[in-house]
Parts: structure tokens; C-alpha cells; sequence
């Protein structure tokens, strides 16, 4: 049977039936079921999320992401009356936010939403995102102004293949208990297990500190080159705290949290100088760990940048053998599904 080709991206291809995509996180969420891969044995376990603590290395440092989401989903209308929706991805400075508009949109096009919250857009680009500026009353807002707004008038953005309309639930739901710094449009999934007992607990027996990367919609954004290395990176802010900056200093095996703080750590790991900026590192089986050792993480969409990270831990063939063992097992995937951890 041939390999697998890495750089492929139909090699991260995999049928995954409807019915395992978690539309609602279990109840209570560090109930979550947890496949367990360890490399240095080659043996994969089934746990419960709840157990993680006594699953580590008793040396392990721990990096958490406290980017919080935005209610970043908005529906408005245009002069002309047609029904819009706005979903913002990331502001780009001060003035200027980039996001996605459902419906036909030209420069200069005015968007309404409630109590003389409005938009224009500025620049249409290729990539069939937007940039516009928002206004309150016709007085134009910097972005930290329009958060307190789009936190009544906006709704959480739960992602497209979950298929419901967002409800009061998800507003707990779908954020971390340790979020902190607003600015994320998608939650940092594997965090969103942890209660706050759990997060004190695992806190308490383990050096740890928080990164910020604020996760925009391009992590959703398919490959649809045919060779991944072709497919463009999105990319995101972060910021490493001085804690974090010392972990990574450490000679401690490092476990992050989700492939955000992977993601964050490792574009550090490239450029050392830089301690907050634009991280848009792509991970992949050619492109593998320079200094994170663990990865706890959940299952992702098949030909995702996400599963490639994953399978830059352990190659295209083992993600595939960890996805059909948590698919014959049923696990659920996706952002309110379980988790898997790779020691």
C-alpha cells in the first residue's frame, strides 16, 4: 500500500459520519472523553478529560491561550433593506476591521445594525473578506469602542458545521473559563473542558503560564491547494506574557493547550526577537515542533490546517490511525466535542 504523501493535501482526507459532530459540549464539560496517545510506547488509551492531571509528566509546564471571544456575529440591513450578516475576523489597527459580509456588498456600501450602530466598507479583497469602519451616531469607533456594543447587538459565531443558531447557553459554552483578553472570533477548543476547579487544580501541581493569540475565522478556511505548502496561512495576533517567555526559556517539556498556543509558542521558537506581533505559522509533518513536546487538542476537519498540525506531531499515517480508532469509538468531533492528548 503506498504512503501517504505529506505535502498532499488529500492525504489528510477522512470520512467522519454526521452524527458524531458535537452541536452541544457534555455536561459538565471536563466530562468530555480524552484519547490518549503515548509516542514513546506507541499506545493509544481511552480516558475521561476530568483525569488529565494524573495522565502528565509530574515536570510538565503547562501553556494556556486567554484570548476571549467576541459576540463577533452580526445581522444588520443595507439602505436598500436586503437582510446582511457580519462576521467579524480581526481588526487590522485602530480604525480598520477586517470581515466577512453574507450578501453582495460594494465600497462605500452602508450596513445598519440597532441603536445607530453602523458600517461602510472600505476595500473589497480576493479572499472574499472586507474591511470596514464602524460608527456610532455617524462618530467613527476604534475597535476597543465597538466591543461593548457588539456584546449587546452581536452573537456568539459558532462555527458553520455546528448548524444552529447560537442560544444564551453558549455564551458560557463556547469560553474558556480562564479567557481574559478580548478579541478572539473562534473559542481555543481544547480549553473549553476545563472547569475552574480542574483549571486550579492542574494550575496548582504544574508550572504554567498563558499566551494570547486571537483566533480569527481564517482557522476555518479549508486547503484547497493541492499541495499544502501552496495554501496561504492566515494570520492571527499574539502576545507571549513574561511567564510564558520563561517556560519557554526553561528546560521543562512543555505542554500546550490547543493548536493556538502551539501555534504561538513555536512561531516564537522561529523568531525569537518577537514577543507579540502576527504569528502565522503553518505546521505540518515538514514543518514539525521545534520546542513544544505535548499537544492536548480536539478533533478537526478533514484536510484542516489543524489536522496537519496534529499530524506534525505524529505523522499522516498515526493521525489517521488516532482518527479511526476515536471515529470507531465515537467520539465526537469538533469544537464542543472530546479531546485527545499526545504525550
Amino acid at each position: 500500500m503506498m504512503q501517504p504523501d505529506p505535502l498532499k493535501t488529500s492525504s489528510y482526507d477522512f470520512t467522519l459520519p454526521p452524527e458524531l459532530i458535537a452541536t452541544h459540549p457534555v455536561e459538565p464539560r471536563d466530562h468530555a472523553r480524552l484519547l490518549v496517545y503515548d509516542r514513546a510506547t506507541d499506545t493509544i488509551t481511552h480516558s475521561r478529560f476530568d483525569a488529565l492531571d494524573s495522565l502528565l509528566p509530574k515536570e510538565c509546564a503547562i501553556i494556556f491561550n486567554d484570548t476571549k471571544v467576541i459576540k463577533a456575529r452580526l445581522y444588520g440591513y443595507k439602505s436598500s433593506g436586503g437582510k446582511l450578516e457580519l462576521l467579524i475576523n480581526r481588526p487590522l489597527d485602530a480604525y480598520n476591521v477586517n470581515v466577512y459580509i453574507r450578501g453582495k456588498v460594494k465600497t462605500d456600501t452602508a450596513l445598519y445594525f440597532e441603536e445607530g450602530f453602523s458600517a461602510k466598507v472600505i476595500t473589497l479583497h480576493d479572499d472574499g473578506s472586507r474591511d470596514v469602519h464602524f460608527y456610532l451616531n455617524g462618530t467613527q469607533l476604534r475597535f476597543e469602542e465597538i466591543l461593548p456594543i457588539i456584546d449587546k447587538q452581536g452573537h456568539i459565531p459558532l462555527p458553520p458545521y455546528i448548524q444552529r443558531e447560537d442560544g444564551k447557553e453558549d455564551e458560557a459554552d463556547y469560553q474558556s473559563v480562564f479567557a481574559k483578553h478580548e478579541g478572539a472570533v473562534a473559542a481555543p477548543t481544547a480549553s473549553l473542558h476545563f472547569t475552574q476547579n480542574q483549571f486550579e487544580e492542574i494550575c496548582n501541581n504544574h508550572p504554567h503560564a498563558s499566551v494570547t493569540l486571537h483566533v480569527g475565522a481564517g482557522t476555518f478556511k479549508p486547503v484547497d491547494s493541492e499541495i499544502i505548502t501552496d495554501h496561504p496561512m492566515h494570520s492571527e495576533y499574539y502576545n507571549i506574557s513574561p511567564e510564558a517567555k520563561k517556560l519557554f526559556d526553561s528546560n521543562l517539556p512543555l505542554l500546550c493547550v490547543g493548536t493556538t498556543s502551539t501555534r504561538t509558542i513555536e512561531f516564537h521558537a522561529r523568531h525569537l526577537d518577537q514577543l507579540s506581533g502576527e504569528a502565522n505559522l503553518f505546521l505540518h509533518p515538514g514543518n514539525r515542533p521545534l520546542r513544544v513536546n505535548h499537544l492536548l487538542t480536539n478533533f478537526h476537519l478533514p484536510q484542516s490546517t489543524l489536522l496537519m498540525l496534529v499530524a506534525s506531531f505524529v505523522g499522516v499515517d498515526k493521525a489517521h490511525e488516532l482518527y479511526r480508532e476515536a471515529i470507531e469509538n465515537k467520539y465526537r468531533f469538533y469544537s464542543y466535542g472530546d479531546a485527545m492528548l499526545l504525550l
